[in-house]
């Protein structure tokens, strides 16, 4: 497989590696081990430009991102590049996250999502569950995404899920499942390997465990990148930052997990 890779069948084509925007919308509530500052326009600007010529068509945000969306839909150029995949059923409001999955709130997620990223469809929307994934999975909020697919407005759906037993039943009833996949956590492997029997496709989230990595590699964001990379099934990881020479690197070593320069 190489740096750009089939995303199941869901006819979407993305880099190996994709952009997670999580720090250009949002600085409360995050579990990344060091400090940093939202960026200002500039910044993120360039960020999406260096991306965008590093080879990178993948981009992940969600209401629960702050600002992220916003920003995005006022600073994101060449749509046809970006592969954009946004969420529902999470919102992040006065430092806190609440959970609404109704199908009246699904819809008006998308609608809203649409707007504020400034284009006329999505290429996915994932469902941010709460981690209550089967009880996620029984509120019509995969129904109504499917009903807005048949629109035109998304192009494939999911789950970002965070149970096994929900892995499993999002791609029984959808396009792609988001795991979490890395050197120290492999729980939620038999979702992968389902999704390569079935040709769905699979998003990695902490791939690099939200930079709390065992220690025990000499390079362990190169080793994770291996194992993830190199797992049959296996479509991107996600890895956010706002540190371009972050992004090189991340860049480089998924490269070389996929064998190319």
């Amino acid at each position: 497989m190489g740096f750009l890779r089939a995303l199941g069948d869901t006819g979407l084509t993305v880099s190996a590696l994709g952009l997670g925007t999580v720090k250009i919308g949002r600085d409360q509530g995050v579990k990344y081990p060091d400090a940093f500052t939202i960026p200002d326009d500039d910044a993120v600007r360039h960020l999406l430009a260096r991306a965008r010529d590093l080879g990178v068509n993948l981009i992940d945000t969600a209401p629960a991102y702050g600002h992220s969306e916003e920003r995005l839909g006022q600073l994101l150029s060449h749509r046809d590049h970006w592969v954009i995949v946004t969420k529902v059923g999470e919102e992040f409001e006065h430092g806190e996250s609440r959970f609404d999955f109704t199908p009246e709130h699904t819809r008006a997620s998308v609608e809203r999502s649409l707007r504020r990223l400034r284009t006329d469809y999505l290429d996915v929307v994932l469902v941010h569950s709460d981690g209550n994934d089967l009880a996620v999975l029984r509120q019509g909020t995969l129904e109504v995404l499917d009903d807005l697919k048949r629109e035109g407005k998304i192009r494939a759906t999911g789950v970002s899920t965070k149970t096994v037993q929900g892995g499993l039943e999002t791609l029984r009833r959808a396009d792609i499942a988001m795991v979490t996949y890395n050197l120290a956590h492999q729980d939620e492997k038999p979702v992968i390997d389902l999704a390569a029997e079935q040709g769905k496709g699979i998003l990695i989230k902490k791939a690099f465990a939200s930079g709390h990595l065992p220690a025990d590699h000499p390079d362990p964001v190169q080793a994770s990148l291996d194992r993830v990379l190199g797992t049959p099934g296996v479509g991107a990881v996600i890895a956010g930052t706002v540190n371009p020479r972050h992004l090189e690197e991340n860049v480089a070593k998924a490269r070389r997990a996929c064998d190319e320069p």
